[in-house]
């Protein structure tokens, strides 16, 4: 089978389009036909060696996708061949067929295609842990998001306007713009040198956010601090683009709650995997929720999706067809 692997840790350049031998499901597991694999900041940041240091080389790169079941492994009692199914982690998504645990596995309703259940699985788990466990945001809570015109941006945007909030997004130049308020976002700030704080204030009548979602990097973090109200909440994600370096807790302004938000801990059962994605999926059938599909690639073409996305002029998300 076909595949994308990485043969060291380094750039786009590392990233080969090879054959390699076509797996069985294993005992637990399923076979799957992958129909498209999602393309994730976290697939960029294994490349660069930040992960999966134990997994040694050539390794085949990603992690979501979406695919049909072609035989099921001993002990597998839920699935059977012909179902459609999608993972938000399964490390060697970027293949043509890959061998899955069930218990990784959630069942795609038949209104929903592949390519939007491809792209709602991580980057949608991820926004819905932001605005409904890590930071439950209620009817009146204004956020500031920061790549608001991302693939995380425009789901969490819109699951935050579902429950009762408004939304100040930033994004790095004027043609996002639009993609960005019609995803819901109220004000959107052009923005590429970490020098919002002050239009974010002025929004909120000098009274801050209640809660700001940053995964753009040192760049923005001090910004992000001061667009934030008194005992506001700083949502801090994404590892690839680096922290803000060592914190004195005590010199933190206005009695902020600041935390580092991780998707996994919205799903570490697989009963909730189920429930998490259930309900967006059910937000997508009933027109709630709009997936924005930003651009599709062939397979062999991964590494020219890791640099359009590293490139950040990209919008909405990316999905690999093999």
């Amino acid at each position: 089978m076909k595949a994308v692997v990485m043969n060291k840790v380094g750039g786009t350049d590392v990233m080969e389009f090879v054959d390699r031998p076509e797996p069985a499901a294993a005992p637990g597991h399923v076979l799957v036909e992958i129909a498209a694999a999602g393309v994730n900041f976290m697939d960029i940041g294994v490349r660069q060696g930040m992960a999966w240091g134990e997994i040694p080389n050539p390794k085949v790169l990603g992690v979501e996708g979406v695919g049909r079941v072609l035989t099921v492994g001993e002990g597998v009692n839920d699935l059977g061949a012909g179902d459609r199914v999608a993972w938000v982690y399964a490390p060697g998504s970027y293949a043509k067929y890959h061998s899955i645990p069930a218990t990784s596995l959630v069942k795609v309703p038949d209104a929903i295609d592949d390519r939007t259940a491809a792209s709602v699985m991580m980057q949608g788990l991820t926004a819905s842990h932001f605005a409904t466990d890590f930071y439950p945001v209620q009817p009146g809570d204004t956020a500031l998001i920061h790549a608001a015109a991302g693939g995380v941006g425009l789901l969490l945007t819109q699951i935050i306007r579902l429950r009762g909030g408004r939304v100040i997004g930033r994004v790095s130049s004027d043609d996002k713009i639009a993609i960005a308020k019609e995803a819901g976002a109220e004000h959107v700030i052009v923005d590429t040198q970490g020098r919002f704080a002050d239009e974010v204030l002025r929004l909120t009548d000098g009274r801050g956010v209640d809660v700001v979602y940053d995964g753009s990097g040192p760049a923005t973090f001090k910004g992000s601090l001061e667009a934030l109200r008194r005992s506001g909440t700083f949502c801090w994600y994404g590892p690839v683009l680096g922290g803000p370096g060592p914190l004195d807790i005590m010199s933190l302004p206005k009695s902020i709650k600041i935390g580092y938000a991780t998707f996994f801990d919205h799903i570490h059962t697989p009963e909730l995997l189920r429930v998490r994605t259930h309900q967006l999926f059910r937000w997508i059938e009933d027109g709630s929720l709009k997936v924005s599909i930003g651009g599709t690639y062939p397979l062999a073409d991964a590494a020219r999706a890791h640099a359009d996305m590293e490139s950040r002029v990209t919008t909405g998300k990316l999905l690999l067809i093999p």
